[in-house]
């Protein structure tokens, strides 16, 4: 019997089976988009969890792109089981045509989105990566399959005959088909770029009593006098925390003065923050960078500021890198001297705010739930994601509580 003529030829199965496997991925993170839960081996602040909680991950701040992905695969899925020679001929041509559309959407789908967490996440999520690759090669496999598959039933005794004219899988037919399913991804992305979702993406109420900050006594930015003091936890190679810092003073600025931020560090390392789930190598030198940075502050509190942003700037290109653990120990033995740097390293003070400011994290996190940048003000907090000061001034009044300027 010919390939054609199997009702479960290999390419058939390896359809389906790709098919299945898409369509689990994306009702696993759809399930854990809509639950809140954490997603297995996306610790906070991790690569995976950046992408599944930036604001690409919906549509409008709605909708997640994982459901409508796990439409499109349990649509292709469907569509696979009416395709083979028991099923009647204009039935089969639907089918195949249904599939041209659902895999063009899937591979154009998985070219936005790689572009997306290449480029502007900066992170790479495993389970969406995995669920890309399988798109394009179910569109590799449609593609290369549906032209002759409706034209092998001509001349076949046992099959419909039909005429020629009716066969509308040439060449151009089924790059249209193909080219409409490209359409909807290009529809989804200019979506996703129009509406933007709310900035605040997590947020809620620690059930645990929070150590309190003296202004006076911890890295600041704005005025000790101020009367809102909001607690800023950050890590000094995480990106979103890089984005946030540069909105710092002109919330500051909209405030008047009656609003400052504590710096804490609380770097998503197990090495010193016990409320981390796992290590990531995203993260390989957070521990060091905090100590380097809480080292300036004792060392010079003048100094601090521009070692901050130094430390938050790139020097070229469009795409922030981190620094190293070596520069920045260079950097900051440049703005204070070697003497007052080695000094203020082995000052115990840096260890017992390193430890305060996770514990906050600690008490902070929900559901197992961590990541950075997080703003906490009285036992409120957030994982804030905005574009500009405007979204961050959004973000203190309606999810921390804070008044209006």
């Amino acid at each position: 019997m010919t390939d054609s003529g199997r009702a479960w030829p290999w390419w058939r199965l390896a359809l389906t089976g790709l098919s299945a496997l898409a369509l689990a991925l994306s009702a696993y993170l759809s399930w854990h988009y809509l639950t809140g839960e954490q997603v297995a081996g996306c610790g906070g602040g991790s690569p995976c969890d950046q992408v599944l909680n930036s604001r690409w991950s919906s549509v409008g701040g709605v909708l997640p792109v994982s459901a409508l992905a796990s439409g499109t695969y349990l649509a292709l899925l469907l569509a696979s089981l009416f395709i083979g020679p028991a099923t009647a001929v204009e039935v089969r041509r639907l089918a195949w045509q249904a599939m041209l559309v659902l895999v063009g959407a899937a591979a154009g789908s998985a070219v936005w989105f790689t572009i997306v967490q290449k480029w502007i996440v900066g992170a790479f999520c495993p389970y969406c990566m995995v669920t890309h690759v399988t798109g394009v090669l179910l569109a590799i496999l449609v593609i290369w399959r549906a032209p002759g598959s409706l034209k092998s039933e001509i001349g076949n005794p046992k099959s419909e005959r039909i005429p020629r004219s009716k066969i509308r899988f040439s060449d151009f037919r089924f790059r249209i088909w193909s080219l409409a399913g490209v359409g909807l991804a290009g529809i989804l992305a200019v979506s996703q770029a129009a509406f933007t979702p709310p900035a605040a993406f997590r947020g809620g109420d620690s059930r645990e009593q929070l150590p309190a900050l003296d202004p006076r006594a911890v890295p600041l930015v704005g005025s000790p006098e101020a009367s809102y003091v909001v607690t800023l936890l950050f890590d000094y190679e995480c990106p979103h925390c890089q984005k946030l810092y540069f909105m710092l003073d002109e919330a500051v600025r909209r405030y008047n003065g009656k609003l400052a931020f504590a710096v804490c560090p609380a770097p998503l390392n197990t090495h010193c923050n016990p409320y981390v789930s796992h290590d990531v190598d995203e993260f390989k030198d957070s521990c060091e960078l905090a100590r380097i940075g809480l080292a300036v502050w004792k060392a010079d509190r003048k100094a601090f500021p521009e070692f901050d942003r130094w430390m938050f700037s790139f020097d070229s290109g469009d795409h922030w890198q981190p620094r190293s653990a070596d520069a920045a120990r260079a950097k900051a033995v440049e703005l204070v001297g070697e003497a007052k740097f080695d000094s203020a390293m082995a000052d115990s003070w840096g260890a017992r705010y390193l430890q305060t400011s996770t514990r906050i994290y600690g008490a902070t996190v929900r559901d197992g739930k961590g990541g950075v940048p997080r703003l906490v003000f009285g036992s409120r907090w957030v994982i804030p994601q905005p574009n500009d000061a405007d979204e961050l001034l959004s973000i203190l009044q309606k999810s921390l509580g804070l008044p209006k300027p």
